[in-house]
């Protein structure tokens, strides 16, 4: 059942076997699963059933790191969450994502993919897209390069696309919302949860919405699944019986924000760049979905370099001293200026379609006329895996929301082991494509020795900066003083508070989390068991 906290009476109580906050993937994911065991299940969401400024403007923050984008736009208050936005990649965590890696401070995680196999295949029916293996044999038969480049140093990986758009808005989980067994509550902001005085569980939980109504619920379980952002924030915030915060007995809360952070790694010049733009600048539709295809250091050269698991494609870009196209201005104006009204969302959709069709429909013309007048280059695109740094981090600041929350500070900070990566990842390429006889790479000159931790781009991607991938701040380990949550998502020392989503990732490779989202989801699902 659908019911709004505006059109309810103030002051009331609400009390459930369980309590999901937060109706993105991850709560949804999890609320099928228990639904489906025969719970009975609260979901609060913060926002409606479309995008609202008035409701937005509570995920506004400052940024003290590295440049972000604005916070009040990287996350979405909305029945669906931030998937109203999402570009529907699909992609597995490696097998060397869940280890501890020597040369990586804080990496590991209690448990491996063996664990996860049986909730990604699971994962991968709810986007309807192949399992990864089904992906690489029909990519390799189509795209012979891509054996040529796998091996050695390299070894090649797959983004899947879901091409449903909005697949978990209000018009498509009505087996959600009108599920006997389920209450959706909407514009319903969680503003503090209240521990016992023995700070060993949850007793209740506040929610109130911009319009001053309020309302208190109680459970025998709490679910936070707000993102890597909001997840800390709220329980930061919360500190009326534990000072730090929730789970803050080691100061852990915020800490390791991890994204896949955007950057241009060079330029390739020579005679095999067409087949590498084929091969790599385009999408590709095998059977009954489409794939892209990306470059990694295999996990023997990662020990070697003692590197990280990050990806680079190959794409047709301006150089970025050009002036930046008025196309390309007039998409990110799409994308990142205007509100993310269903409506809005419909116009980027449509733009975005028409785009990938003018560059299928002029191709090989057009990168050709490009890359001959100079206006066009084939560079390398970074989507980089971040190092775990306890430095970089989500904190709470003195300003306070209209709710009167603390508004959170990001302060997102890159290592030096970030670039090396990187570097020994475009060095690999670059031995590759002159093995090859496939053409030269040029490293970008802010991979050098002298040059930043990092360099932004704002003509390498619609997202330059990062994927809106936000990963870390509530991290798992079965250690408390390692992680806020143990390998079930569970808060250490809190008997009946979990986290669900990737702020619990101890690492993030780079595969886009959201089918791992969705696999720790059905996983938390099962650990809560049938309901009895």
């Amino acid at each position: 059942m659908l019911a709004d906290l505006r059109s309810l009476d103030s002051n009331q109580t609400f009390d459930t076997p369980i309590c999901i906050i937060g109706a993105g993937i991850a709560g949804l994911t999890l609320a099928r699963r228990l639904l489906a065991l025969g719970w009975s299940v609260l979901l609060v969401e913060s926002g409606g059933t479309d995008f609202e400024t008035r409701v937005q403007n509570l995920s506004a923050g400052g940024e003290i790191g590295h440049p972000y984008y604005d916070l009040d736009s990287v996350s979405l208050r909305m029945l669906g969450g931030t998937t109203a936005i999402w570009g529907g990649r699909c992609a597995e965590l490696d097998p060397v994502d869940f280890e501890t890696r020597a040369w990586v401070p804080h990496s590991g995680w209690p448990f491996g993919l063996a664990e996860l196999r049986p909730y990604y295949d699971q994962a991968l029916k709810i986007f309807q897209v192949p399992a990864p293996a089904a992906d690489r044999r029909s990519m390799a038969d189509c795209l012979p390069l891509l054996q040529s480049l796998d091996r050695d140093d390299l070894a090649v990986g797959f983004w899947s696309f879901d091409d449903v758009a909005d697949r978990f808005a209000a018009p498509r989980i009505g087996d959600v919302l009108d599920h006997p067994r389920c209450r959706v509550l909407t514009h319903a902001t969680v503003t503090a949860l209240h521990l016992d005085p023995g700070a060993s569980f949850v007793s209740s939980a506040t929610i109130r919405d911009v319009s001053g109504k309020c309302a208190t619920v109680t459970a025998r379980h709490f679910v936070l699944a707000l993102g890597g952002i909001e997840n800390p924030r709220l329980l930061l915030a919360s500190c009326d019986v534990a000072a730090a915060g929730i789970g803050n007995d080691r100061d852990l809360v915020g800490r390791f924000f991890m994204e896949h952070p955007h950057a241009r790694g060079g330029r390739v010049s020579g005679p095999g760049i067409w087949e590498l733009l084929r091969t790599f600048g385009r999408r590709h539709r095998t059977g009954t979905a489409s794939h892209a295809a990306l470059l990694r250091l295999s996990e023997t050269a990662q020990e070697r370099t003692r590197s990280l698991n990050s990806a680079i494609t190959l794409g047709l870009r301006q150089p970025e001293a050009a002036r930046q196209a008025l196309i390309a201005r007039s998409y990110a104006a799409l994308k990142h200026n205007l509100d993310a009204t269903s409506t809005n969302r419909r116009l980027w959709r449509m733009t975005k379609r028409g785009l990938r069709w003018l560059n299928e429909a002029t191709h090989p013309l057009r990168p050709w006329l490009a890359i001959k007048s100079g206006q066009a280059e084939v560079a390398v695109i970074v989507r980089a895996e971040q190092a775990p740094n306890p430095d970089s981090r989500v904190t709470l600041a003195d300003e306070r929301d209209a709710l009167g929350m603390p508004r959170t500070l990001l302060d997102w900070n890159f290592t030096a082991l970030d670039k090396h990566s990187v570097r020994s990842l475009v060095e690999a390429l670059g031995t590759a494509l002159t093995r090859d006889n496939l053409g030269e790479l040029g490293p970008a000159d802010w991979l050098d020795e002298n040059g930043p931790l990092w360099h932004t781009d704002p003509k390498i991607s619609a997202h330059p900066i990062g994927g809106y991938h936000h990963m870390g701040t509530t991290r798992m380990a079965d250690d408390p003083a390692h992680g806020v949550v143990d390998r079930h998502g569970r808060v250490h020392g809190v008997a009946n508070l979990h986290i669900a989503g990737s702020s619990v990732f101890p690492t993030g490779g780079w595969a886009n989390p959201t089918l791992t989202i969705a696999a720790l989801a059905l996983r938390l699902g099962d650990r809560f068991g049938p309901f009895a």
